[in-house]
Formats: structure tokens, C-alpha cells, sequence
């Protein structure tokens, strides 16, 4: 059997929630709150008796509960028994029999434990209602699909993230032009002086956010940025109950290229703002070095949401902590008929206005 952890409530025993407005852990149904400390003792009692179980059971058991197959795992619920099959990275699910919240400790011990993790700051209340904010001022979206109440997914989940710290030495060379324009009685002139600029300097960079999940979409995962590093904390295994986590599967060295690209366009971009009062500038060469390069494995906060519409699964996602969301909404075809033949008369009548005038 391996190691699992589930917050229990010592009123009633239901199953204990990370309350991101309380910042501890909350029973949803007695409301009563528990600090950290305080489940301490109880979790080590509960530890005891599956220990005094697990020594009771016999050797075919337990390779039974262990069994592997096509990468995925069997753990046993510590509420109810039953089985809850989870994949070589989840780290916090639920058993989908009693719905109590389950972490797996196995997937985040030695290099596989984040360091920092910012806890949820926006509940599912309230990703709601941003969702239904994002629809506002959508003149293209269908009604049918505005006015559908009923989301098919919400849920909160913990993404692996790396954190990178590096420092950028640069020496970027442009070309740039400046040009003049005046007027004699007999001509028009045009004059255009041509510059080669030169930058050099060091930028430091910190916290560069590169997701570490294959399952996330990492462009949603750039758009939903930037998170508040004022508000890390070190990671505890308490702010993952009730959610959903998996461990990192792209790899520190696989996640530096975009980490450096990253880098490498906001050195350009802060060099290209130093440079003033020229109509064109072109950057003719570019040498940035990536140098004294470390990285700290994160957990940040983020809810996905899903809604059906005809046959088609729509995805968005919320920053856990700030309420910023990004995704993709569907287009109403009728709406935007309308709205080209509408564009399409008014300047049909511009038009018919123009050449009357002229007539």
C-alpha cells in the first residue's frame, strides 16, 4: 500500500478543503477550520492504524493494490477503500466513489517536492463568475452558449512549474535613420542621415515562469501570467486537498529553451526602448548570452473550465490567484453575417453619399 494523505474532519469526518479565503483547511459541511497543527496529532493516529492494517494484510494482497498497467496506478481511498487509479504524475485527486480529497505523497518526496507553492486565492464561486464576465461585451457569441448556466468541468488544479533565474549580457547593433524634409520656391527636398547605434549592457532576470506540465497548454499557460511571487509560500502537502495536482514530466533541461527565449525577446525589447527619436530602427545583429542559470520547481494555482456547444469541448483557464482568464469562445455564425452586411451597407451608403456630393 503506499503512502496517501487525507484531511479528515474530527467533528463530523467529512473530508477537509483548502479554503482559499480562510488560507487553512475547512470542512465544507459542520464549517468548522483547522490549522495545520492541530490535524497533526490525528493524522499521525490515522497513519498508525493503516500501518497496523497494511501489516495484517497478506503479500498477495499488496502486490494486487500495487499492480501497474500502461502507466497507471491503484491506490486505496483512506475513507471509504475503495480504488482510485491515478498515472505515474498525479499527485492530489479525489476517489470518484465518496469524492474525498486524496494526495498521493509517493509523487512529491525527494526531487519530485516543489519548493514554493502560491495557494488558491480564488474559489470556484468566483471563477463563476469571472467566466461569466469574460462573455461581456462578446457581440459574435452565441446566445445559446452564453445563457447555458451549466459548466460541464471546473476544477482547481495545482500546475508544476519552473522558475528561472539568469542573468542576460547583450550587445545588440542597429540600423536606424532620420529624415528631413523642406522647401525652396523652386524645389521640395528630402533628406535621409543614416545611423549605426550600438547597445551593450547586463539585465538580471528573476522568476521566469515556464509550466512543466505536457498537459497544459502552454499558451494559455503564458496568457493567464503574472502570478504575485510576493505571495509564495513553502510548499505543504494541506494546500493541495481538494484539488487536483500532478508532478512535473518536462524535464528542467527540456523547459531552459523556452526560459531563454523568454529572456532573449525581453532583452531585445528593453534595449529596442532605448532608443529614441528615429522614423525607422532595425536591429542588424544580436548577441545575447543566458548565463548563471538555476531554476526552483513550483506549484501555482489554476482553474480550468469547460463548456460543451455543439459537439465541441470549449476550454478556459484562471489565474488561482489574480482572477485573470483566457480562452477560446465560439462564433456565432448568424451574428457575424449580420454584423459584414451591416459594415457592408454602411459604407456602400458612405460611398453613395461620396459621389453624390462629387455629382
Amino acid at each position: 500500500m503506499d503512502d496517501t494523505i487525507a484531511y479528515k474532519c474530527p467533528c463530523c469526518g467529512a473530508a477537509l478543503v483548502w479554503g482559499s479565503k480562510e488560507q487553512e483547511l475547512v470542512c465544507e459541511y459542520c464549517d468548522n477550520t483547522f490549522t495545520e497543527a492541530q490535524l497533526k496529532e490525528i493524522l499521525e493516529e490515522e497513519n498508525k492504524k493503516v500501518q497496523e492494517v497494511n501489516a495484517a494484510w497478506n503479500e498477495e494482497e499488496q502486490e494486487q493494490e500495487e499492480i501497474q498497467l500502461n502507466g497507471m496506478k491503484v491506490h486505496i481511498c483512506q475513507s471509504c477503500g475503495g480504488e482510485i487509479i491515478g498515472d505515474e504524475n498525479s499527485v492530489a485527486t479525489e476517489c470518484v466513489y465518496c469524492g474525498s480529497p486524496t494526495i498521493l505523497t509517493e509523487n512529491i518526496s525527494g526531487v519530485n517536492r516543489p519548493k514554493y507553492i502560491i495557494p488558491f486565492k480564488m474559489d470556484k464561486k468566483t471563477a463563476k463568475e469571472r467566466l461569466k464576465e469574460f462573455y461581456k461585451g462578446k457581440r459574435l457569441l452565441p446566445k445559446e452558449f452564453s445563457n447555458k448556466k451549466h459548466i460541464d468541468s471546473i476544477k482547481g488544479v495545482y500546475v508544476p512549474f519552473w522558475l528561472f533565474d539568469c542573468d542576460a549580457d547583450a550587445d545588440i547593433t542597429y540600423k536606424a535613420n532620420r529624415t528631413h524634409f523642406w522647401s525652396d520656391s523652386n524645389y521640395d527636398y528630402t533628406k535621409t542621415d543614416h545611423y549605426m547605434l550600438k547597445r551593450k549592457g547586463k539585465l538580471s532576470f528573476e522568476k521566469i515562469p515556464v509550466d512543466a506540465s505536457s498537459k497544459m497548454d502552454d499558451a494559455y499557460m503564458d496568457s493567464i501570467e503574472p502570478f504575485n511571487y510576493k505571495q509564495l509560500v513553502e510548499f505543504s502537502e494541506k494546500y493541495l486537498s481538494g484539488y487536483y495536482a500532478d508532478k512535473y514530466d518536462v524535464s528542467l533541461d527540456a523547459s531552459a529553451p523556452r526560459a531563454n527565449e523568454r529572456v532573449k525577446r525581453s532583452t531585445e525589447d528593453r534595449f529596442r526602448d532605448t532608443v529614441h527619436g528615429y522614423e525607422s530602427v532595425f536591429a542588424e545583429s544580436s548577441r545575447i548570452n543566458v548565463k548563471n542559470g538555476k531554476a526552483e520547481y513550483t506549484m501555482l494555482p489554476v482553474w480550468l473550465l469547460s463548456k460543451k456547444y455543439k459537439d465541441k469541448i470549449y476550454t478556459f483557464a484562471m489565474n488561482g490567484q489574480t482572477g485573470k482568464i483566457v480562452g477560446a469562445l465560439p462564433v456565432s455564425k448568424g451574428k457575424m453575417a449580420g454584423t459584414f452586411f451591416g459594415l457592408t451597407a454602411g459604407i456602400f451608403i458612405i460611398l453613395h453619399l461620396i459621389f453624390s456630393v462629387l455629382m
